[in-house]
């Protein structure tokens, strides 16, 4: 008997492949098979999926980048997409369809619509994105990372969480060290936009806490290529302990061993630090679509486990006074931290997958 089939269709970044990973792990755990539906683009983050999940580069465009000519041929892209990725399908039927965003998982969804075939959108942050919004009314079911989700009227959202990669999962849960006098960790992490100025504002606002604190701080802090040398030379120069990468493979251990993580709230990061359960200072990326970020930080506010300080507000003396706050209270962190916890979906793989398997029982979608 041939086994089931899912099509996952994703692309663009890693906020929309981290979750797709997850699931076709979990699936592939279930004795399924699995395709990743992406582009060129998005294929440039496939590194760490499982061998076994067939990859298929399909055309794909968006309006939002490139000049006149090549905003004239994102239909034509688009088209041509669609029409591979039905041919595909009539050759190798999926039983079901999962789409995470991105302008890449619009071939393979569409596709599903038009065969009728069982299909789902996951949706990463607080507000859909331009593809998911597009999708949200065409699909049997609309799975939420972030709750609550705004939706367009009519229709209903499935929480089920974010899913994170195996590492972090490994971490989840990890016990507290309190902040004290004695060695402390600080992680920050920006994400893959917008992180300059978390290299302008957190160095600067770290050096300024007083030395008794200072002289027990680690700082791991992720900056741009671009940023690093000026990030390095200005903690060296403060005499402040700090390893600066453009990308650290170890986040999940470095954040389980922090006392502080000062991060952007992209999807992936607030799933990271629910589930690891840690305080944190959130600066939501301004310029993010929809103002996502904010509403992926403000569960985390609400719950009193995070900090949260929109762009406008970020300056060294006002982070640096929120710093002194968390790390002078013991306390106080701890509750951050265990607040943090219960936000967490450990589950939300294997949730997702569930949902993944019911469609599929239902045969042509109507």
């Amino acid at each position: 008997m041939t086994r089931p089939l899912l099509i996952i269709a994703a692309g663009g970044t890693g906020g929309h492949m981290f979750p797709a990973q997850s699931l076709a792990e979990e699936m592939l755990a279930r004795g399924w098979r699995v395709k990743l539906s992406t582009d060129a683009r998005g294929a440039r983050y496939t590194g760490n999926f499982p061998d076994a999940v067939e990859i298929v580069q399909l055309a794909s465009a968006t309006f939002a980048r490139g000049g006149l000519m090549a905003k004239l041929a994102v239909p034509f892209r688009i088209g041509a997409g669609v029409a591979s990725a039905v041919g595909a399908m009539l050759r190798d039927k999926p039983a079901c369809v999962a789409g995470f965003g991105g302008y890449p998982s619009i071939p393979a969804i569409a596709a599903s619509w038009l065969l009728r075939i069982p299909r789902l959108i996951h949706e990463q942050n607080g507000v859909l994105g331009r593809v998911n919004t597009l999708f949200a009314k065409r699909v049997e079911a609309v799975a939420c990372g972030i709750w609550p989700t705004a939706l367009p009227e009519g229709v209903e959202g499935i929480y089920v969480g974010n899913p994170v990669r195996g590492a972090v999962l490994e971490r989840a849960a990890a016990p507290y060290i309190q902040p004290g006098d004695y060695p402390m960790q600080v992680l920050v992490i920006g994400g893959s936009q917008g992180a300059r100025i978390l290299s302008d504002v957190v160095p600067p606002a770290i050096a300024a806490l007083p030395l008794e604190m200072l002289s027990n701080l680690r700082v791991s802090h992720q900056a741009r290529d671009e940023d690093g040398e000026r990030v390095s030379a200005y903690y060296a120069e403060q005499a402040i302990n700090a390893d600066v990468q453009p990308f650290f493979e170890d986040v999940p251990r470095r954040m389980s061993e922090a006392q502080l993580v000062i991060s952007r709230s992209g999807a992936s990061s607030v799933a990271d630090i629910t589930l690891i359960g840690r305080p944190s200072i959130l600066v939501p990326y301004a310029a993010a679509a929809g103002d996502h970020q904010s509403a992926n930080a403000r569960g985390l506010a609400e719950a009193g486990a995070a900090i949260v300080i929109p762009e406008s507000q970020l300056t060294p003396e006002t982070l640096s006074a929120q710093i002194h706050t968390i790390l002078s209270q013991p306390a106080g962190a701890l509750q951050m931290s265990q607040a943090a916890l219960t936000l967490a979906r450990p589950d939300a793989a294997r949730d997702l997958a569930d949902l993944v398997e019911g469609l599929s029982t239902r045969g042509h979608a109507a």
